[in-house]
């Protein structure tokens, strides 16, 4: 599948993973972003919990009624994602200028992406408790901040939102690049974890289709996956061609050599082995 130089890639970057991601690795992405714009949306658990160790507390993450894991978002959680982001980001965008490609960064919250009320009851100490939690799902994506999307060109995403009343408030990165994928007409999301592909039944699985993935999400799917899944599902309803999952590079990806392809098309791909 070939695609318009103007059509810009989506990389979702772990922030599990980010660590471990070396320097053949940006020379590739590197290499895609000269022919693609590029929309980078990082995530940022790992340095969050280098930042204080309190991040790595049970208590860090809330559970809600409905079983979905939050971090337990103050403003001070805000002013911490801020911070971290901004040396993570100081670093991908030397990577990326060190080989040729110009790049910016973007706060979601300051005019890119739109945020609706949270959740405000959660499980705490075994009870359902009111609390102000600085969280918000996604409601939408103005893309006119992304203004240079040409080849060339990468714009690294901080995935906060803001909210009607005016909050900053926390989101998942994942949905949030689903999103933005779908609000900048992107053709490809690409989900780069520290996992090598989707498993289930702990066989790696090469194709499946969005209704699959879907079953396997509600089913089976936990944790970090599980809001893969649920993203790469709303990645393709807003018209995304096509959802990668993976740990290898970017072309590799994109190119089925590795890694969990998921698409709108019925696939009985679950046994195929890496």
């Amino acid at each position: 599948m070939s695609a318009s130089p103007a059509v810009p890639t989506v990389v979702k970057l772990g922030g599990s993973c980010l660590d471990g991601l070396d320097s053949t690795w940006w020379d590739d992405l590197a290499r895609h972003g000269r022919e693609r714009p590029l929309v980078l949306v990082h995530g940022w658990s790992k340095p969050l919990k280098r930042l204080d160790p309190r991040y790595s507390e049970p208590s860090a993450i809330l559970r809600d009624r409905y079983g979905n894991q939050s971090r337990w978002t103050t403003p001070e959680v805000i002013d911490d994602i801020k911070t971290v982001s901004a040396v993570l980001a100081e670093d991908v965008l030397a990577r990326l200028e060190g080989r040729g490609i110009t790049a910016e960064r973007l706060i979601g919250s300051d005019g890119l992406v739109g945020a609706g009320d949270g959740e405000r009851w959660w499980w705490r100490e075994k009870q359902l408790v009111e609390l102000e939690n600085l969280v918000g799902p996604i409601t939408g994506v103005d893309p006119a901040p992304l203004k240079n999307l040409q080849p060339g060109h990468a714009y690294l995403v901080t995935p906060l939102a803001r909210n009607a009343a005016g909050q900053e408030v926390n989101t998942d990165a994942d949905r949030a690049a689903a999103a933005i994928a779908g609000a900048t007409g992107a053709s490809d999301l690409v989900l780069v974890t520290d996992v090598g592909h989707l498993l289930i039944d702990g066989r790696p699985v090469r194709r499946i289709s969005a209704e699959d993935a879907a079953a396997f999400r509600d089913k089976g799917a936990k944790g970090g996956m599980r809001k893969k899944l649920r993203a790469a599902g709303e990645a393709l309803e807003r018209g995304v061609d096509r959802v990668v999952i993976g740990s290898a590079a970017v072309t590799e990806l994109l190119d089925g050599t590795t890694g969990t392809l998921i698409t709108d098309a019925h696939a009985s791909g679950e046994g195929a082995g890496a």
